[in-house]
């Protein structure tokens, strides 16, 4: 029995599929086939029923899959404390991230944490919140980056910091005349929205409540797939759209007038780091963490847990 067997079934167990399983783990079908054929053979029971498409662990292979997965675990962790000890940090650490995170969190400490962590390698995807949770539970990423609570069986969440949302406002829009706005200030139909699949479109839904049962009379309907499209169509047209603190950092003086925050307490977006109960590297993630949190900027450091929308 050895560790590159084990690994084996676990990414076979993940992904249940052999060509798959063998791509993910770098080494060609008939090697990852023959590996677990061999552990089989040693172990004289059956791990997979390869009968079934697609492939399933028998039911004594559910066992042995699980036991694999904490001696792989045990592993890394020794291999962290024998790093510890000589006081380096190597390895690689994949991670997912929302696309409403990545172009405002990544360049606060990606150029930082790749100078003073040279041993680590840092393997970053722009992922939705579905697709991180799903391959953390497969073992393909390290951690995920993204907006909680999720209350996900067997995913533990770090929060990292809490995000003010605030009002973007069209001069033309009368929003524009308040000081604070509430919800209920927000016409549906003047409102600019991000496209399905972002968890910030639903929780704007939730706050604003919004529920459009008709549509008719519309002339023009449009979801954006990021920020920048929708302060574009604020500043261009009559309308409003929510945006979370740290996508205004850069505007201008004049943009920076047509922001209005929510009447206290205001709507956060609570940001965490998430993990799969099995992960290791722990020690890596750690570290990452901590650079995440120093690079943030003082406001948002001291953003407290107040209104946290739900996703």
């Amino acid at each position: 029995m050895t560790f590159v067997q084990l690994e084996y079934i676990v990414a076979l167990d993940s992904l249940r599929h052999f060509a798959k399983a063998a791509a993910h783990c770098h080494v060609t079908q008939p090697t990852l086939s023959m590996q677990i054929q061999k552990l089989e053979e040693e172990l004289d029971t059956p791990i997979f029923d390869r009968s079934k498409q697609p492939v399933i662990p028998t039911e004594t292979g559910y066992a042995i899959i699980e036991q694999a997965k904490r001696i792989i675990a045990e592993k890394h962790l020794m291999d962290e404390m024998l790093q510890h000890k000589k006081g380096q940090f190597t390895g690689e650490l994949k991670v997912g991230i929302i696309p409403t995170l990545a172009p405002y969190l990544l360049p606060l400490f990606v150029q930082k944490f790749t100078h003073k962590y040279p041993g680590i390698k840092l393997v970053v995807n722009e992922l939705t919140t579905d697709v991180i949770i799903t391959r953390l539970r497969e073992n393909r990423i390290d951690v995920g980056i993204l907006v909680t609570p999720l209350q996900e069986n067997g995913i533990s969440e770090h929060v990292l910091f809490y995000e003010q949302l605030m009002a973007y406002v069209s001069k033309k829009n009368a929003a524009y005349k308040k000081t604070f706005v509430l919800a209920k200030d927000i016409d549906p139909e003047k409102l600019w929205l991000l496209e399905e699949g972002h968890c910030f479109r639903s929780q704007i839904v939730n706050l604003c409540e919004l529920r459009r049962s008709s549509k008719e009379g519309k002339h023009f309907e449009y979801e954006a797939g990021s920020f920048e499209t929708l302060r574009r169509m604020v500043d261009v047209n009559d309308g409003i759209t929510i945006l979370p603190e740290m996508a205004t950092y850069d505007f201008t003086a004049s943009q920076q007038q047509r922001i209005r925050h929510f009447r206290h307490p205001a709507p956060v977006r609570e940001v965490s780091m998430v993990l799969h109960r099995n992960f290791a590297k722990k020690r890596l993630v750690e570290v990452l963490r901590q650079e995440i949190v120093d690079a943030l900027p003082e406001k948002i450091k001291k953003n407290k847990k107040s209104f946290v929308l739900p996703i």
